[in-house]
């Protein structure tokens, strides 16, 4: 601990002077780095400090009372810090300081940890404060604020079920009813008075404990409620959504309180340099007058618009007259014209200073504009493209930022199917609500986040429905195929996160009547029951009846511009996995370079295929084989020409027969008898050949080149039916590339072997049909063994694919098909901190593909190289396949895009730390030099 005591801690911000900057986001978290460059920019920000995130660390190691002790004098420094600018003193009786305590990780997590308003206020501090600001009803909504708050973040006052709504707002509901009014802002001083009473009463109630009143125990309080909530369950499934390391911990910010609930000239809002969920170059956002942050997100109240522009939208979307509009719903550049010149020009401001669309918070206290934050804002995938490609056409970003500037796994938000235009035109239309964030989403009406899970987990697709969304509906969002809240913004929870997560989402639509305990949905007086269809489009934030037909996207506009952009950079090609002609064409409208993974196996399990295929697997003997493979040969010769002709001009990668025979043996006695009589043989004689065939661990059987080798016919029928379909193309004007991949190679003799059968068998049809082509005969590299004697192998196989859906398995020596039993236990834990099947070990798998290159071209230095699993399309495996040179990736198509980008990005990488190395060596030879000049000088001077 002697060590972390004489480690700055905390840093202090304030009256333009800052003792960090944006460059220490890793310690001071986003929020704090932001506050201390907005104040060395001279942007208006209430005085405060940063708490770092190496205390967040320190606290989950060594526990609250040791961290407390540990930064107590830099923390009431700091406090004094910012008395003295704000001329006011924390626990001051009489002109009390107020304090906001905030969390801010490194990575923007919204909503996801615990905020605490309005720090510091007791019985006594409420009084200084209506006598000091000569607004009473502020002072006591001030209090009735931070009671509430503060009982439900540091004292964990919680609804008891999730059908009941949180504690302190049932009681509010209550006073509401005694008084008959309907909004917080309709309380008077003597209510609110009493709602704190009650509050209190309820703290005591639940906790055992009296509220506490003294200052400093609210703060210690507070900081440790923020650092423990890096931990709390909706921010840890964000992180592992987001691939956060849970290792990064959070900073604590405090600061100054500014309050937005003063009356009239007070007010608070979030602001969007661009629009985040259609990325338009259009300033905007939402305020709410008399309000603090947390009103605005919360959807509770209906907020008002920024922009005269947006505030007409909006009207038009809610059905409100331009008159109701511009006298009840008028925009803060309407209602507050200066505030509104201020906060243009601070957006932009802050836009050209960090380069990218900003995501702000402000406040406004009785005329005065504060700003609370701004950061990188969160933005759907079709924002993202456009934003990049729109700065760099505007000179902002340079070709090499724009690429770098979008995340490669957010576009598969583009990649998702559509709404059929002629099919929405027959929908019925139920509501409409808020455009929050865009796409189309069918699924059954489900309005609990945790059943949402549950319902998903049985194969539903379902639209979350809720009043309004809270951080703690995080997993219910994520499964969900939309969500529809009848409160909230633009800005809102739901909209915010949704666009985050790029889920369809509408916001506030204010004709639905949900009855979370009866399970209903009212819109218009018809009532929907929880499992009924509808059908959201977050683009026109209309709500549907029943579900409506989709189609496939299209690459265009900015997102094709991208692409092609991304191709002129990357240098590892981009292949497809597929096994018909239709996924081969979708792949090549998504910029596929060819397939890289044709799975032949796939082709016989359609119609009467897999009779013929019975039949051969059922045989004797191998004249059995062969009459039932003479019915195949014309099959599998016509599917591959559908495939070589979809991907004309460019090369397609065969894999052979590859899962054990077992697969295809008819298990149902129905269908063995169907095969019994197909056969004329008993059924008996069916069982027995289906007893034979099953293994103890098929994964490591009779399977891939081992069944080419004991049954070779099975090779020679694939190899020729490949090589026809090419000839036959070839024939109509289509050139065919064919690659044949011999599958679970182990032993150089094992890969001999079937390569003479593919030769011999290619010879034969080049003799009887008096022609040629050219073809490639290679492995797939799946086995340990394989990357290890990759120098022997490679005289045999003119290519390699690494298969690293096996070669993971076989490394670990996990299966695929069980380890979901143990591999949550094991991130809980941190023994594995993702799924090695989704994203590539680089550490263990990734050296043995290193090494099946580098041994591969040693022996063959024209070997062409690439990877077919699931890795292919994940950006971080992607970036390792480039590293080690592959010539090119395969993945699914509609993660094409996905990998183009992200082998764009691998080469952009890879550049910048070269010339940062180079930098750094040119920087110590510049030292050596100088050093060895100064010891000259001196040696000359003695």
């Amino acid at each position: 601990m002697a060590k972390e005591k004489t480690r700055k801690s905390v840093y202090t911000f304030g009256n333009k002077k800052a003792e960090g900057d944006a460059s220490m986001k890793n310690l001071l978290g986003g929020k704090g780095a932001n506050l201390a460059e907005m104040n060395l920019i001279g942007v208006p920000v209430p005085p405060g400090f940063t708490i770092t995130t190496e205390v967040c660390t320190d606290y989950n190691k060594y526990g609250r009372e040791k961290v407390v002790e540990m930064i107590r004098p830099e923390v009431e420094a700091a406090v004094k810090y910012v008395e003295k600018i704000m001329g006011s003193g924390f626990g001051d009786k009489k002109n009390p300081l107020l304090l906001s305590v905030r969390s801010g990780a490194r990575a923007s997590m919204p909503g996801m940890m615990d905020t605490v308003l309005n720090l510091g206020l007791n019985d006594e501090a409420v009084e200084s404060i209506a006598k000091k600001s000569g607004n009473e009803r502020f002072a006591w909504d001030s209090y009735r604020r931070f009671v509430q708050m503060f009982g439900d973040v540091v004292l964990g006052m919680k609804p008891a079920s999730k059908e009941d709504i949180d504690p302190f707002e049932e009681i509010m509901e209550h006073m509401k009813e005694e008084k008959g009014i309907h909004l917080d802002t309709e309380f008077t001083v003597a209510d609110l008075k009493e709602l704190v009473k009650r509050f209190k009463k309820a703290v005591k109630k639940v906790t055992g404990h009296d509220f506490p009143t003294d200052p400093w125990e609210q703060l210690w309080g507070s900081v440790m409620a923020v650092f423990d909530s890096w931990m709390n369950e909706r921010a840890v499934y964000y992180r592992k959504l987001n691939n956060i390391p849970a290792e990064w911990g959070t900073a604590v910010n405090v600061q100054a309180m500014v309050f937005g609930n003063m009356g009239q000239n007070s007010g608070t809002g979030v602001a969007f340099t661009r629009d985040a969920a259609t990325g338009e170059d259009i300033f905007n956002g939402e305020y709410l007058i008399d309000a603090q942050g947390e009103d605005v997100v919360a959807g509770i109240r209906t907020p008002q618009q920024i922009t005269k522009e947006g505030s007409k939208r909006w009207a038009k979307l809610a059905n409100v007259s331009e008159k109701e509009r511009a006298s009840k719903y008028p925009s803060l550049e309407e209602a507050m014209p200066a505030i509104y010149k201020e906060l243009l020009d601070i957006q932009q401001k802050l836009e050209d200073h960090y380069r990218d669309m900003q995501d702000l918070e402000f406040t406004i206290q009785d005329g005065k504009l504060w700003m609370l934050q701004t950061r990188n804002g969160k933005r759907t995938g079709a924002a993202m493209v456009k934003i990049a490609m729109d700065m760099l056409k505007q000179g902002i970003l340079t070709e090499k930022e724009a690429l770098l500037r979008c995340e490669p796994a957010k576009l598969d938000e583009l990649l998702h199917p559509v709404f059929d235009p002629t099919a929405v035109t027959k929908a019925k239309v139920l509501a409409k609500g808020l455009p929050a964030s865009p796409g189309a989403a069918t699924g059954q009406v489900v309005f609990h986040a945790d059943e949402a899970e549950k319902w998903v987990e049985k194969g539903h697709k379902v639209v979350l429905v809720r009043i309004e969304t809270s951080p703690e509906d995080l997993k219910g969002m994520n499964v969900a195929e939309g969500i529809l809240t009848a409160r909230g913004g633009m800005t809102s929870h739901a909209a915010v996160v949704a666009r985050g997560m790029g889920k369809c989402c509408v916001s506030g639509a204010g004709n639905l009547k949900i009855d979370y305990k009866a399970r209903t949905l009212t819109i218009d007086g018809v009532k929907h029951k929880e499992g009924d269809w509808i059908s959201l489009n977050g683009s026109t934030g209309e709500v549907y009846d029943g579900k409506i037909e989709t189609r496939d996207p299209e690459l265009s506009g900015d997102f094709g511009k991208l692409m092609k952009l991304a191709d002129k950079y990357s240098r590892m090609l981009v292949r497809t996995n597929a096994d018909t002609p239709r996924d081969s064409q979708v792949a090549r409208n998504f910029g596929a370079k060819g397939i890289g993974l044709c799975r032949t196996e796939h082709m016989f399990f359609e119609g009467d295929r897999i009779k013929a295929m019975r039949e051969m697997i059922l045989a004797n003997d191998e004249e059995g084989r062969r009459k039932a493979l003479k019915k195949l040969l014309p099959i599998q010769r016509a599917d591959f020409e559908g495939i070589f002709e979809a991907m004309q001009d460019l090369p397609v990668t065969v894999r052979l027969l590859d899962p054990p025979l077992h697969e295809f043996v008819p298990h149902e006695e129905a269908n063995q008898k169907e095969m019994a009589k197909e056969m004329g043989i008993s059924v008996e004689e069916v069982k027995q050949k289906v007893h034979d065939l099953a293994e103890f661990n098929p994964m490591l059987g009779h399977r891939g080149c081992r069944l080419g080798n004991t049954y070779p016919e099975i090779s020679e029928m694939q190899a020729r039916a490949i090589i026809e379909a090419a000839l036959n193309l070839k024939k109509k004007g289509i050139k065919a590339i064919p690659e044949i991949m011999i599958p679970l190679t182990g032993t150089l003799e094992e890969m001999k072997l079937q390569e003479k059968i593919v030769r011999e068998t290619a010879e034969k049809v080049f003799a009887e049909r008096k022609e040629k082509i050219d073809y490639l005969v290679g492995t797939m590299i799946e086995i340990p063994r394989a990357a290890l004697i990759a120098d022997r192998i490679a005289e045999s196989a003119e290519f390699f694919s690494f298969g690293t859906n096996d070669l993971t398995q076989m490394t670990f020596g996990y299966s695929r098909d069980d380890a979901g039993k143990f591999l949550p236990v094991y991130y809980e834990k941190g023994i594995l901190k993702h799924d090695p099947f989704q994203i590539l070990d680089q550490e263990g798998v990734g050296q043995l593909v290193r090494m099946g290159v580098e041994r591969g071209r040693s022996t063959r230095p024209n070997l062409k190289v690439g990877i077919c699993g699931e890795h292919g399309g994940e950006p971080s495996s992607v970036e390792f396949c480039h590293s080690v040179g592959m010539n090119y990736v395969s993945c699914s198509p509609y993660r094409v895009p996905i990998a183009r980008l992200a082998a764009a990005q691998a080469v952009i990488k890879e550049e910048a730390a070269l010339a940062k190395s180079k930098k750094t060596e040119t920087k110590a030879k510049k030292s050596k030099k100088d050093e060895g000049k100064g010891k000259k000088a001196a040696k000359k001077k003695k």
